[in-house]
């Protein structure tokens, strides 16, 4: 980059100190391209934009993470959390199992029960259709619906779903049973769907379909979670066009409670375990990016998938870490375990912040909850209720 670019892409930066609006694609993919010369300019940028957002406050969720089932029909180059029946660590969990993991969370504080599962399994599986017919249910969604219902119902925990596609009516079904729902975007790039890409033989992974689930989501005013996972075979112009295509969903239906911003991690024994990771020069220039592409929404960056550095992270302008636990793993990332709630919350202050821990569904989005005729379900808006306090943070304990 010739001195004179360097100089013009630092003042573009600089202005964006006063600018109230986000920035353009095209000042976004530049900034991506950078060098590390304009950084420090630009984080300082996005954190401008953050205290205007949310100053003050980072938040996160107390959680326990219940894997409902591993098996999937998804064959995704990064993961090791799938299984196919009669793998070693294959597993669906039964209702005992679900509760039993949720009992302990409620006795350590934690008020999100995040369902995590393989997509749509019985499609590819006889075994869990034999599975789920044992259990009394007709599909691995009925089940995780009857799960979170009891959730719901028999403990203090709500439900936070991440179910893999859905179609408009088990949205609308299972936005009755959980306050909020998830679905990772990753990427916009079909091209990532190709032989021995990324998304080879995950038939779930096509961009348009995910965000027709999302949008369907905005259309029935359901608080969602989606992201992006950087460093999967994207080109940088792909990642800026997938933080816009949340915006822009966002922008129409103003549903979106978090983008997530997560850094692919190699692991070994998958097709992509020699694949380079995102540094943390990238992770910060992706997170800054997406502060200035979204200034007014909440943006989430997890820890333990940058840890020993990961209070670094606060300086790309997120207010959130997302869910932690203090009792079960991140089985997604089984070798990056969670920081411990009292680090967190040292490395959170000692960069000028108070955490908060909030519910799995945003304070801001939790509002509307709270009378039983704004809410999807008449029980989500009582336990949620006793749930939140007064700003819809997660009631502190007496």
């Amino acid at each position: 980059m010739t001195t004179q670019a360097k100089h013009t892409l630092s003042t573009t930066v600089e202005e964006l100190q006063n600018a109230s609006g986000a920035v353009s694609r095209d000042a976004a993919c530049q900034f991506l391209r950078s060098g590390d010369e304009i950084l420090s300019t630009l984080l300082k940028a996005a954190q401008r934009v953050r205290a205007r957002f949310k100053p003050g406050i980072v938040t996160y969720s107390r959680k326990v993470f219940i894997p409902l089932t591993n098996l999937c029909r998804d064959y995704c180059g990064y993961c090791t959390f799938r299984r196919d029946p009669g793998q070693p660590g294959a597993h669906t969990m039964t209702p005992d199992e679900v509760m039993e993991v949720v009992r302990a969370g409620e006795r350590l504080g934690c008020t999100e029960a995040l369902f995590s599962l393989g997509d749509k399994p019985e499609l590819l599986f006889p075994q869990m259709r034999d599975t789920l017919r044992h259990f009394g249910y007709k599909s691995t969604l009925h089940y995780l619906e009857g799960m979170c219902e009891k959730v719901l119902r028999e403990s203090n925990l709500l439900p936070h779903p991440n179910p893999g596609l859905m179609s408009a009516e088990w949205l609308e079904r299972l936005s009755r049973v959980a306050p909020s729902m998830g679905l990772m975007l990753e990427t916009t790039s079909a091209r990532l769907l190709a032989k021995n890409a990324a998304h080879d033989n995950a038939p779930d992974k096509v961009p348009a379909k995910r965000l027709r689930v999302i949008e369907d989501a905005g259309r029935r005013k359901i608080p969602f979670t989606t992201g992006i996972l950087v460093g999967i075979g994207e080109t940088l112009e792909e990642r800026v066009d997938s933080l816009i295509a949340i915006r822009d969903l966002h922008s129409r239906y103003g549903h979106i409670q978090e983008v997530i911003v997560q850094n692919f991690r190699a692991k070994s024994g998958t097709p992509m375990a020699y694949w380079p990771e995102p540094d943390r020069e990238e992770m910060l220039r992706t997170l800054a990016v997406a502060r200035l592409l979204m200034p007014t929404m909440n943006i989430q960056a997890p820890p333990n998938l940058s840890d020993p550095h990961y209070a670094d992270l606060l300086d790309g302008g997120i207010n959130d870490w997302g869910g932690v636990s203090p009792l079960t793993p991140d089985f997604i990332n089984p070798e990056k375990p969670w920081p411990h709630l009292e680090e967190l919350q040292q490395r959170t202050e000692a960069k000028g912040f108070e955490l908060r821990q909030r519910l799995p569904v945003y304070p801001e989005f939790a509002t509307q909850f709270t009378v039983p005729a704004a809410a999807h379900s008449d029980l989500l808006a009582q336990r949620l209720s006793a749930a939140a306090d007064a700003e819809g943070y997660a009631r502190r304990a007496a």
